[in-house]
């Protein structure tokens, strides 16, 4: 077994080291969610923890862990009786992205299915995580089913398997933690609200604290085990305050003032729900524990607070997690009542306030909670008329460009997708052929069987049984018989936007508008785990502002510089996008490509016959294939349409900017089923 990075030779991370450790004490708290750039030994310190835990009593011979105080009484491998105890190390259970459900939640166990003709179940990573630690390193690359069997897992603490002819309950209680980049993408709101806290890391700046950072990794891997040694007598200590702290945390009160500070604090950040209540009390419980009290004060609710509202207060998209201390400690002040006067909170190693921040995440510079939008204006921007040709004497910068304009308030989004079924990169937008996700069918291997169809595989062996010559109880299977899984699920596709920055689009509000409904559309491929380019045209020519990437916030930041002035060269953009689709088809040909196209039709340069010339740009790409939409930015009372032609040369869609909107799209859905009754009853 490989040695394990010791958890006190971890340099600074004050606030994920208490976090962490608050778990061991309480695993109520409900885990850990770290946030952080790559190469901040997120990982290093999670899997260190392990090794601070106390050791499990479990039921001998029970798969499934098992209390011998208290046993599941539904557990498949029971019913336990008189069977002994046995004690093992608590264990950490990883999850890969790229698991497949039958790993994560168990199946059948095909060998005995086949060799013995029984039914029985194989037990998963939930079933190996009950009463440990489930830890899942980049969780937010999970794919959707596997992120639904962890909620369900994490809300109901058991997991209810019914699958290929096999119905089991099993008890799955587990200290959830999970690291992820947010470069990557987000979570989804469910399991995001599903992590009891969550903290920010970063590599440290002070360049002393990085010569002992590699100073130590460098000792580390030279000896693993006379590093680890050295640090025997810092783990044994912490393992033995854990312990100390998990007897004292039953006596610990929770007195009503200190449960109005919470409840006020919940309200004061306008988060969704009561979890949030639930989660910062138990977490100041643990806190008051782990510093040796009886009783909890308002430090604690404070600690509390900067671990577990920062991801639950709503705030608008691509805004870093963060709080307002100012605000948190005037509502704390405000509600204070009487308690026992504060003492000063042991960091995670010792005595003191436990680094900068105070186990919290540190201020993110803002003025205050974000607005409650829910990521959803209340209405849409209102569209400004057609702007007036200029007089020559306007201030312009080269090539007659204007200034970037701020872009407008992001909003949910219509989905768009690629039409039919593909077979890319895992993700959340268009349908596709996948490894991990629902199973729709059987088919003969076409190569190498890679996900066997048990049930069918069964189904085409059985007839052939007698015939072979079969004696015993199991079944004789040949090659033949074999049937691969067929599976579909959601891929990333990737989403080149073709943006307007002519002149025609220069209006002040307008463009504002426009650029906020491209910055929604951004969120949208953010969330959906899609790869994104920018082109932009105007003057003269086109330029690919952004190469295709992952970094959605890339392109949202070119975007917001991106400035507007002069002709229109839509075939010169339309064009641009095509070339680079071709060079990403060879690059990534199983990627199929968005093309969106964000302009109000007009073409005014390229050519003699700039519209023909636009027209015959985006024919090309329906001769590709490509999927495409037009969003349409035209406005003004008198609209030319042009925007509508160009969807149809491109073989794509149209829509308008208000349109593109998710809740203007349910609004015409209940207009229309109001429609409809209206004209039942006449």
């Amino acid at each position: 077994m490989s040695t394990r990075y010791p958890f006190t030779a971890v340099v600074g991370m004050d606030d994920l080291r208490l976090a962490l450790l608050l778990n061991a004490v309480s695993p109520a708290v409900g885990g850990v969610l770290v946030r952080g750039e790559k190469g901040t030994a997120k990982s290093t310190a999670v899997r260190a923890l392990a090794e601070l835990l106390p050791q499990v009593a479990v039921v001998a011979g029970c798969r499934f862990s098992c209390d011998p105080a208290s046993p599941d009484p539904g557990c498949p491998d029971g019913p336990h009786g008189d069977g002994g105890a046995d004690a093992r190390p608590a264990r950490m259970v990883e999850l890969p992205v790229g698991a497949s459900e039958d790993r994560l939640v168990g199946s059948l166990d095909i060998e005995k299915a086949l060799a013995d003709g029984v039914k029985a179940f194989e037990p998963g990573l939930l079933a190996a995580a009950h009463r440990g630690i489930l830890y899942v390193d980049e969780v937010n690359l999970l794919s959707d089913h596997l992120i639904d069997h962890l909620l369900d897992a994490a809300a109901m603490g058991a997991s209810h398997v019914e699958r290929e002819g096999v119905s089991v309950r099993h008890a799955a209680r587990f200290l959830l933690v999970g690291t992820m980049n947010p470069e990557e993408g987000e979570l989804r709101p469910q399991l995001l609200d599903r992590f009891g806290l969550t903290v920010e890391v970063a590599a440290s700046r002070v360049p002393e604290e990085r010569v002992e950072v590699v100073r130590r990794r460098l000792a580390f891997e030279d000896d693993p085990a006379g590093f680890a040694g050295r640090w025997a007598g810092e783990e044994a200590a912490l393992r033995e305050r854990i312990v100390a702290a998990r007897e004292l945390l039953p006596k610990v009160a929770l007195g009503d003032a200190v449960l109005l500070q919470i409840a006020a604090t919940c309200a004061a950040f306008e988060v969704d729900g009561m979890r949030a209540d639930i989660v910062m009390a138990r977490t100041a419980t643990a806190l008051a524990a782990w510093a040796g009290r009886e009783e909890v004060t308002s430090e604690d609710v404070r600690r509390a607070a900067l671990l577990a509202l920062p991801h639950r207060r709503r705030r608008n998209p691509f805004d870093a997690p963060g709080m307002d201390e100012d605000k948190l400690d005037e509502t704390l002040e405000r509600f204070k009542g009487d308690e026992p006067e504060d003492d000063p909170d042991p960091g995670p190693d010792g005595p003191g306030d436990g680094g900068p921040g105070g186990g919290g995440v540190p201020p993110q510079g803002g003025e205050g909670p974000a607005p409650e939008t829910d990521g959803v204006p209340e209405q849409a921007p209102a569209q400004a008329p057609e702007p007036a040709p200029e007089p020559e004497h306007a201030p312009r910068g080269a090539a007659g460009e204007r200034a970037a304009v701020k872009a407008g308030e992001p909003f949910r989004t219509k989905t768009l997708s690629v039409p039919g079924l593909g077979e890319g990169a895992a993700g959340r937008r268009s349908r596709a052929r996948t490894q991990n996700g629902r199973t729709t069918g059987a088919t003969r291997p076409q190569g190498t069987l890679t996900k066997l169809h048990l049930s069918a595989t069964v189904r085409a062996a059985a007839p052939h049984q007698r015939a072979r010559g079969r004696s015993g109880a199991g079944l004789v299977v040949r090659r033949d018989d074999l049937r691969q899984a067929v599976r579909e699920g959601r891929e990333g596709n990737l989403v080149l936007f073709v943006v307007d920055a002519s002149g025609s689009m220069a209006a002040r509000r307008r463009m504002g508008a426009v650029k906020g409904a491209v910055l929604s559309l951004l969120l949208d491929a953010y969330q959906r785990r899609d790869k994104v380019g920018l082109v932009t045209f105007r003057g003269r020519a086109a330029e690919l502002a952004l190469p295709p990437t992952s970094s959605v916030d890339a392109a949202a930041a070119r975007l917001e510089e991106l400035p507007t002035g002069g002709r229109t060269p839509l075939s010169a953009g339309l064009l641009k996008a095509r070339d680079v689709l071709r060079v990403e088809r060879l690059r990534d040909p199983s990627r199929r490509p968005l093309l969106v196209v964000v302009t109000d039709g007009r073409a005014t340069g390229g050519g003699p016959d700039p519209v023909g010339l636009a027209a015959r740009a985006a024919r090309l790409h329906a001769a590709d294939g490509t999927a495409s939409v037009v969003v349409d930015c035209e406005a003004g009372p008198v609209r030319l349409g042009l925007a509508g032609d160009l969807a149809r040369h491109l073989g794509g869609t149209a829509v308008t900017l208000d349109e593109l909107r998710a809740d203007a799209i349910a609004g015409l859905v209940r207009e229309a089923q109001v429609n409809r009754s209206v004209r039942r009853a006449a």
